[in-house]
C-alpha cells in the first residue's frame, strides 16, 4: 500500500483517496500503542530525521514516538546546535543530511514553503510538520481521524474553527482536509483575524460564535498566536475572551454530542475556559493520542511508497 503523493507537504493538493488511505492505515496501527511491548519491526533499518527549526512539544514528540514504535532509527536535529548557527543555509544543511542517506525527513520551519523547497532539492520523502502560517497537514489528519473515530463519519458534519485564523496553519490544513471529506467548514473570529478571500478555500465566515456553534458537530478552538503579532489586532485578551472564548455559557447553546477540539498549546481562559477544555465534550487528549497513530501511518506509507518507486525503477 502506498500513497499517490511522494511527500506530505500539505492537504491542498492531496486527493481524498490518499486521506482515506492514511486514516484507514492509522486505524489499523493504533492498537500498537496499547500493547505491552509497543514496537513492531515495520521500519527496521530505516532512518528518520526530524528537522525542527521551531519549538514543538506534541508534534516532535509524537513523530519521534511514531518512528520508534515502527522500529525506525530516529535522529532529532536541533537547529541551535547545528551549522545553521554558523551561517549555513537550510538548503546546504539539507543536502548534507541527505548525503547520509536518511529514508525520510520530517521538517518544521517558520518559513512558509521550506518543506517544499527541500522536496525539490532532495529525493527523500518529506513530511511537513508545520511551515510558517501555511499548512500543518499532519495536525489536520489527526483531527479528522479523531472526529471520524467519534462520529463514525466526516461527510455531512459541520465543523467550526474559531480563533486566530489569519496566522493558523492548522486552520488552513483543516479547511482543505474536512472540505475534501465532505464536511461543511465555518471559520469564526474578529474581522482582523479572518484573512480576506478565505471563502475561496471552501469555508464559510462568521464573526459571532453564537451564530456558528448551535448546530455544529465539531468546534475547534485556536490559540491566539501572540508571537506572530496577533495581539495587536484586537483590544485585549480579556475582551477577546469575552467575545470569542468558548465557555460554559456558550456550550449551553451547543448540541449535546458536540466535540470540542484544540490543537494546543492552550491559552486557558482566553480562547477556551478550563471547564470546557477539561469537560465532557473535550476530545483534546484524544487528538494527542491520534497524533501518534496518524504519524505512524504516514511514515509507513511514505517509506513503502519510496520502496515501491525504487523497485519500479530497478525493473526498467
Amino acid at each position: 500500500m502506498a500513497l499517490l503523493v511522494k511527500h506530505m507537504l500539505g492537504l491542498e493538493q492531496v486527493e481524498r483517496e490518499d486521506i482515506e488511505t492514511i486514516l484507514d492505515t492509522a486505524a489499523s496501527l493504533q492498537e500498537i500503542s496499547y500493547r505491552p511491548v509497543k514496537k513492531v519491526p515495520t521500519l527496521r533499518g530505516k532512518t528518520q530525521v526530524n528537522l525542527f527549526f521551531e519549538p514543538s512539544t506534541r508534534t516532535r514528540t509524537s513523530f519521534e514516538i511514531a518512528g520508534k514504535r515502527l522500529s525506525a532509527d530516529v535522529v532529532n536535529f536541533t537547529a541551535s546546535a547545528s551549522s545553521l548557527s554558523k551561517g549555513e543555509t537550510l538548503a546546504d544543511t539539507a543536502r548534507n543530511l541527505w548525503a547520509m542517506r536518511p529514508d525520510i525527513l520530517v521538517v518544521r520551519h517558520s518559513a512558509a514553503g521550506a518543506p517544499h523547497l527541500l522536496a525539490k532539492l532532495l529525493d527523500t520523502p518529506i513530511i511537513n510538520a508545520g511551515d510558517g502560517a501555511h499548512e500543518h497537514p499532519t495536525q489536520a489528519l489527526l483531527d479528522m481521524f479523531t472526529v471520524r473515530e467519534k462520529k463514525r463519519k466526516l461527510s455531512g458534519l459541520k465543523v467550526v474553527i474559531a480563533g486566530d485564523i489569519a496566522h493558523s496553519r492548522v486552520a488552513r490544513s483543516n479547511i482543505y482536509g474536512f472540505s475534501k471529506m465532505g464536511a461543511e467548514v465555518w471559520v469564526v473570529g474578529p474581522p482582523t483575524l479572518i484573512p480576506p478571500g478565505i471563502e475561496r478555500m471552501g469555508a464559510r465566515v462568521s464573526y459571532r460564535l453564537e451564530e456558528a456553534i448551535p448546530d455544529a458537530d465539531v468546534i475547534m478552538m485556536l490559540r491566539i498566536q501572540l508571537e506572530r503579532g496577533a495581539g495587536s489586532l484586537f483590544p485585549s485578551l480579556r475582551e477577546y475572551a469575552i467575545r470569542f472564548g468558548l465557555n460554559p455559557a456558550r456550550m449551553r447553546l451547543c448540541k449535546p454530542d458536540v466535540l470540542v477540539m484544540h490543537p494546543g498549546p492552550i491559552n486557558r481562559g482566553v480562547e477556551i475556559s478550563p471547564e470546557v477544555a477539561d469537560g465532557p465534550y473535550s476530545v483534546i487528549l484524544d487528538q494527542v493520542e491520534a497524533g501518534v497513530a496518524v504519524r505512524m501511518a504516514l511514515l509507513y506509507l511514505l517509506c513503502a511508497g519510496a520502496e515501491h518507486e525504487d523497485t519500479d525503477q530497478g525493473r526498467t
